[in-house]
């Protein structure tokens, strides 16, 4: 390991890196270190949102975006009540809320919830390293009481395994089964709830976000989540007319050791099937393609994704390190999104069933939506089997 600089200062917390390069800034939230994959985030809006994305467990999240706090924090804004990140990084001092919903600053709501924050980071120079060399593992510090051991912690990063062969998804799943109600925020009553069902649907639950479930509810469905290993039994006893297939964390091929018997148990019974996301990578891995851990992920709300059966690009809300190789997907499985920045898949169809998933993420809370025909979608699927 290179030697450590010395620690500046007006310095008490670091990003430090598994080579022993070293992030200095100030921290705040929860004192202490954390370990994890550094990553990046495009977006601009909605940094409580992605906290709280379930999916970001085992990882360290670089906001590309200079300014996060300015719209605080609140109770509603979250995917899950316990954020699966494990820090974040920021360019410039957590700003007061200044947002009608805000009910607590965003720097206590980071204490309140343990996580290990830095500021003053050059975020761009970070960018780069991620993007240039791949996303590193990294410890998080902060202790305002005494200096870092850098070295001890350059070799805490270097020691962790990371996210490749991690199954995480049995970290962040429920630990028992729930129905769900809630529909989807609106500026003049709040969240809703439905009260006219059309269809029911069992949620299997790899690391659900909860506007996933309330755009379900939105489109008239009451939905069922149940745990990742729940077995064909648990999902059949609560006679679904649908199977949805959550987002989560973590490398897909150690997940579907469990999720992948029970996917093609369900997937010889005909049901409509619609997977998001590590659900989509579970689907794949059950028709019999395979998946690869991505060079450089995709996280931001910007991405354009092109329907390759319209001709239709969508700029769409993402968040994934592992991808489809589509070259291993068999004849009758069809590839029908695409990445308009690396060409990698984004979404499959199963030809002549009503099976189809996404990469990407269409509940986009807080956006963009224009992808919410998806949910639409696998509700028609739903009428026609009936």
């Amino acid at each position: 390991m290179r030697d450590p600089s010395p620690q500046p200062p007006d310095c008490n917390a670091a990003l430090v890196l598994a080579d022993g390069t070293v992030f200095w800034g100030r921290g705040f939230g929860a004192s202490g270190a954390a370990v994890g994959e550094v990553c990046f985030n495009t977006a601009m809006t909605g940094y409580q949102e992605i906290l709280t994305d379930p999916s970001y467990a085992g990882q360290i999240i670089t906001f590309t975006f200079p300014h996060i706090g300015n719209v605080g924090a609140n109770p509603d804004d979250i995917e899950t009540a316990t954020p699966a990140a494990r820090g974040l990084v920021v360019k410039s001092r957590v700003t007061a809320p200044a947002n009608w919903r805000a009910t607590t600053p965003f720097e206590r709501w980071v204490e309140e919830h343990g996580l290990v924050g830095v500021y003053g980071v050059d975020t761009r120079r970070l960018t780069r390293r991620v993007r240039d060399g791949g996303p590193p593992n990294g410890v998080i510090a902060f202790d305002p009481r005494r200096p870092l051991d850098i070295p001890a912690l350059a070799a805490q990063a270097a020691a962790w395994p990371g996210l490749e062969g991690m199954d995480l998804a049995q970290e962040v799943t429920c630990r028992q089964s729930y129905d769900w109600d809630e529909s989807v925020w609106r500026r003049e009553s709040g969240y809703g709830r439905l009260l006219a069902p059309r269809h029911r649907v069992v949620a299997i639950d790899y690391g659900a976000k909860r506007n996933i479930l309330r755009m379900l509810a939105a489109h008239g469905c009451r939905t069922t989540v149940v745990p990742a290993t729940a077995s064909l039994a648990e999902v059949l006893r609560h006679r679904p007319d649908g199977v949805f297939l959550s987002n989560g964390p973590g490398d897909p091929a150690a997940t579907a050791t469990y999720a992948v018997p029970v996917l093609r148990e369900l997937l010889a019974l005909g049901l409509p099937i619609f997977g998001i996301c590590l659900g989509h990578q579970l689907l794949a891995l059950a028709l019999g393609g395979r998946t690869r851990k991505m060079a450089r992920g995709h996280r931001g709300a910007n991405h354009p994704v092109k329907d390759l059966a319209t001709g239709r690009v969508e700029v769409t809300s993402q968040n994934h390190g592992f991808v489809i190789d589509p070259e291993t997907l068999p004849q009758e499985v069809e590839a029908t999104h695409v990445s308009l920045f690396d060409n990698t898949n984004e979404g499959l169809r199963l030809v002549g069933r009503p099976v189809f998933s996404v990469q990407y993420h269409p509940e986009a809370s807080p956006g963009p939506h224009d992808s919410h025909y998806l949910f639409a979608r696998f509700v028609q699927l739903m009428d026609a089997h009936a």
